[in-house]
């Protein structure tokens, strides 16, 4: 079987040596166990445009050239490759999972593993032509595969669960049914906003927390439910969250009762997180919340307390939660 190796670096330098010293390329092939004929391409291919022979440069271009004959076409063969590119481009582009399930179906005998698409379409070669615009949702960085890891951060003492919670209340036909949620502004912030909304009216009461404790998001509810209605003090309902896993001293200090939603089930508590939401459009993301005061939350609370929402026939939750507290038997 013919095999064949590249010129060392150190063979290189020895024909430098000899060549510049006179001896013949059949004499340097015999010294360095080598055919005249490789020596004699060396030469040529390493001296194109008039340029001197160098070792090291040579070797360098030697090895560069290697390289590029050992490139194969991404995705195992060109048969995947342009498989994958003709389906990931298509004005309606299917996903990788597809494009692996289906490739087999036509293409009897070739696979392909979908992470293997992924990492293609995300891959530092592929960057340029920004092939993650044809994916469904468009991210640009590439997710943790399998999602976020829920953990266990404990429980919410004396809370119960939302599955329990009574159908009606979802109906927002009874007032006295509360959400809270905590609104942070950059990682670095030692404060935060407490935002609570009564399911009913879209009322929205905004709190300057000093930190992130239980504690203090505890004394805030309590300090705020103390200036509401007892007719409009039934349920609330908060997260998992850390701050929360003081329940129940809330629900023992003001008799209502404390309900918890599903960990990373946001949408069950939607009507606090459309609220924080709105809460943005004046204290837009990576805005520090620390350099906000509580006269300043008290303003924007009254803004949107008094902005008419199409959702209450185009009244403001004030004017509604004003109906709510005269009409005692309502509640």
């Amino acid at each position: 079987m013919r095999t064949f190796h590249q010129l060392t670096l150190e063979e290189r330098e020895k024909y430098y040596l000899w060549k510049n010293q006179g001896v013949s390329l059949r004499t340097i092939g015999k010294r360095l166990g080598r055919s005249h004929t490789t020596l004699s391409r060396e030469c040529k291919r390493h001296t194109r445009y008039g340029r001197p022979y160098l070792p090291c440069r040579a070797d360098r271009r030697a090895h560069r050239w290697a390289d590029r004959q050992r490139y194969r076409a991404p995705l195992k063969e060109p048969l995947i490759f342009l498989y994958v590119r003709e389906h990931l481009r298509k004005p309606f582009s299917w996903s990788p999972e597809t494009i692996a399930g289906r490739l087999p179906i036509e293409y009897p005998g070739y696979t392909i593993d979908d992470d293997t698409v992924y990492r293609y379409i995300y891959g530092k070669k592929q960057k340029r032509m920004k092939l993650w615009k044809y994916l469904v949702l468009h991210r640009k960085k590439r997710m943790k595969k399998g999602g976020r890891k829920i953990t266990n951060r404990g429980e919410v003492v004396h809370a119960i669960s939302i599955s329990k919670r009574p159908k009606s209340i979802g109906k927002r036909k009874q007032p006295g049914h509360w959400e809270t949620d905590n609104m942070e502004g950059v990682k670095s912030d030692h404060t935060g906003v407490s935002v609570t909304v009564e399911r009913m009216s879209r009322v929205t009461r905004l709190r300057k927390l000093a930190d992130h404790t239980a504690a203090t998001k505890t004394d805030i509810l309590l300090d705020q439910f103390s200036h509401e209605p007892t007719i409009c003090q039934k349920t609330i309902t908060l997260d998992n969250g850390p701050e929360n896993k003081d329940g129940g001293k809330f629900q023992q200090t003001t008799a209502m009762t404390v309900y918890k939603t599903a960990p990373y089930h946001s949408w069950e508590k939607g009507s606090v997180e459309n609220t924080v939401g709105r809460v943005r459009r004046y204290i837009p993301k990576k805005t520090s919340v620390d350099r906000v005061t509580q006269a300043e939350l008290i303003t924007i609370e009254e803004d949107m307390n008094n902005t008419p929402r199409k959702v209450l026939g185009y009244l403001t939750p004030n004017e509604v939660y004003a109906k709510i507290t005269k009409s005692s038997h309502i509640c």
